[in-house]
């Protein structure tokens, strides 16, 4: 047991966003929050450009994968943070959620992936701090 905070990062695809929010919130907190992703319909691997985005700021992604929410991973969260999967996300009640609205990474260019990433990592730095987590530490 943990006294840990447990946030899920969903997404439709779980390839891009809730990837990308995972990886800043893994690097950043370590073992202070416990992290989770999952999507409503996972795609078969990870998005690359948002591989490639995440590694340009020394955050490897690669040995994640796309896979899809469970009972377990709602029933652990304590923070849900959906993105982009509208009413596919699931609700259960007692869980605080956030939707944070961002651009779908799918199919575009590393320079439009850029922009989507340091939007995550400010927003990931913003709740570790709500949370009490020192994002600097």
């Amino acid at each position: 047991m943990t006294d840990a905070p447990t946030v899920l990062f969903l997404c439709v695809h779980n390839a891009g966003r809730s990837q990308m929010a995972a990886g800043w919130m893994q690097q950043l907190a370590g073992e202070r929050i416990q992290v989770l992703s999952g999507g409503s319909a996972p795609a078969e691997q990870i998005n690359p450009a948002a591989v490639e985005a995440m590694r340009e700021v020394g955050i490897d992604i690669t040995e994640q994968y796309p896979k899809p929410w469970t009972d377990e991973t709602l029933e652990a969260a304590d923070i849900v943070v959906t993105m982009g999967c509208g009413d596919a996300c699931p609700v259960i009640p007692g869980k605080r959620y956030l939707d944070w609205e961002l651009t779908d990474p799918a199919g575009k260019p590393i320079e439009e992936v850029r922009p989507i990433r340091d939007d995550i990592g400010r927003r990931v730095r913003q709740l570790m701090t709500e949370l009490g987590v020192d994002p600097d530490q």
